[in-house]
C-alpha cells in the first residue's frame, strides 16, 4: 500500500463529497486507501456518503472524541508507506499526492510536508507554512505586529512571511489541514497527541517530527482548496478551544517561567479575539446576505456537466446569465473536460467582485466558502 488518506469528519457532508470526489481522481495511478472516521455527526453523513463512495472505509464513533483520537484510530488501521491527514473541506488536484510522494522520495530528510493551500476565492492561506508559536512569535501574532509587518523575519514569524510562498521552503510547523508524513516516521513520533481535543495537534506533531530528526517541508509545487473553518465556526466557542490548545503547547514545551507568562497572554488574548470575532461575524454575515441577494449565476467548465446544471437551475427558477456580472455567481464545474486542477488554477487569476461555487461531476451537490469567519454555503441539486 503506497498511501493512506486520513479524514475526520463532523457535519460537512456536501464539503466531504466534492472533497472525496477529487480523491477519486488524483489516487487514479496510485494504490491508496480511504478513511473516513465520523465524530458523530448529526446531519446524516454516513447515510449519503456511504453509497456514494464504497471505495472509502468509514469507521463511525458514537461520540464526538475530537480531531486527534479520530485521526488516531484510523492511523492504527493504516497499512501506507505514507499517511496523510486531511480535513473534509478541501479539494485537491489531481496530480496532488504524486508530487508529493515524488519529493518524499527524493528527500530522505524529509519526514512530513505540506502543500500551498488557498481559500474559496483563490486567496493564498498563510497558514500553509508557519513558525512554532514561541512566546515572542506569540506576541507578535496576537499583538498585530505579524500584520503590521507581514513579511518581517522578526515580526511575521508565525505564518514565515519572509519566505516566498511560490519556492519549496524548510519549516517549523505544518498544517493538519493536508499534512504527508511517512508511516515510519510515525511509527517513531506517535501519531497526534490527544490531549489536544482540537487545534494545535498539527503543531505538537510538526514539533516532535523534527525533535526525531527530520524536516519539515512546505511544497510549493501542488496547490489545493482548503474552506477554511467549515467544520470549525470561528465564534467564541472556537477562540476558546484555539487558545486552550496554544497554552496546552506552550506546557508541553516550553520551560516553566515561558509558560507562564505564553499562558496570561493567551488568557488576555482570549476575551480580545472573542469580542473581536463576534463583531466581524455579525457584520460579515449581514454584508453576505445584502450581496447574494443581487447576484447572478453562470456557468464555467465542463461543457456536459455545465449543461446539466443548467436545466437544473432552470428548472427551479433560477436566474441565469451568459455574461459576467460585477456580483456573479461563479459555478466551476468539473469534468472530464476540465479538472479539479484547472479550478484551482483558474480561481487564482485576478477577477471582478464573484463568489465562487464548486461542483463536481460525479457529485450532486455545490459548496462554496468565500469567507473565513462565516459558514459557507452547501445544498443538494436533487435527491
Amino acid at each position: 500500500m503506497t498511501l493512506s488518506i486520513i479524514i475526520v469528519n463532523y457535519n460537512v457532508k456536501y464539503f466531504l463529497e466534492q472533497c472525496l470526489c477529487s480523491i477519486k481522481k488524483a489516487i487514479a495511478k496510485i494504490d491508496t486507501e480511504v478513511f473516513v472516521v465520523d465524530n458523530n455527526s448529526s446531519d446524516g453523513s454516513m447515510d449519503y456518503l456511504k453509497p456514494k463512495f464504497p471505495f472509502v472505509k468509514f469507521i463511525v464513533n458514537n461520540e464526538n472524541t475530537g480531531f486527534s483520537k479520530a485521526n488516531n484510530k484510523a492511523l492504527a488501521s493504516s497499512a501506507g508507506k505514507y499517511i496523510l491527514f486531511l480535513n473534509p473541506d478541501t479539494i485537491v488536484a489531481e496530480d496532488s499526492f504524486e508530487k508529493c510522494i515524488s519529493f518524499l522520495d527524493s528527500n530522505e530528510e524529509a519526514g512530513a510536508i505540506g502543500v500551498k493551500m488557498i481559500d474559496g476565492k483563490g486567496k493564498y492561506l498563510k497558514e500553509s507554512k508557519r513558525g512554532f508559536p514561541s512566546p515572542w512569535v506569540s506576541f507578535c501574532k496576537l499583538s498585530g505586529l505579524t500584520s503590521l509587518f507581514p513579511h518581517s523575519k522578526i515580526f511575521a514569524r508565525y505564518y514565515l512571511g519572509n519566505l516566498n510562498e511560490k519556492n519549496n521552503q524548510i519549516v517549523d510547523s505544518i498544517s493538519g489541514a493536508f499534512l504527508f508524513a511517512r508511516k515510519e516516521m510515525l511509527d517513531k513520533t506517535g501519531g497526534f497527541d490527544e490531549q489536544f481535543f482540537m487545534y494545535a495537534e498539527d503543531i505538537d506533531l510538526s514539533y516532535r517530527i523534527q525533535q526525531a530528526g527530520y524536516k519539515n517541508y512546505y511544497l510549493s509545487e501542488t496547490t489545493i482548496i482548503h474552506f477554511k473553518g467549515e467544520s470549525t465556526k470561528k465564534d467564541f466557542r472556537y477562540i476558546k478551544l484555539f487558545y486552550k490548545a496554544m497554552s496546552q503547547f506552550a506546557k508541553k514545551h516550553f520551560h516553566s517561567n515561558s509558560s507562564f507568562m505564553f499562558s496570561a497572554l493567551i488568557e488576555f488574548s482570549i476575551w480580545i479575539r472573542g469580542a473581536f470575532a463576534a463583531f466581524i461575524n455579525l457584520f460579515a454575515h449581514n454584508a453576505g446576505e445584502k450581496k447574494i441577494k443581487t447576484s447572478t449565476t453562470f456557468f464555467w467548465g465542463d461543457k456536459e456537466c455545465c449543461e446539466r446544471l443548467e436545466k437544473t437551475f432552470l428548472a427551479q427558477g433560477k436566474n441565469i446569465t451568459k455574461i459576467e456580472a460585477e456580483s456573479s455567481e461563479i459555478i466551476f464545474c468539473q469534468g472530464e473536460k476540465y479538472s479539479f486542477k484547472k479550478i484551482i488554477e483558474t480561481i487564482q487569476e485576478p477577477r471582478k467582485n464573484n463568489d465562487y461555487f464548486f461542483h463536481a461531476s460525479d457529485s450532486v451537490s455545490i459548496i462554496s466558502s468565500s469567507q473565513k469567519n462565516i459558514s459557507g454555503e452547501a445544498f443538494l441539486l436533487h435527491s
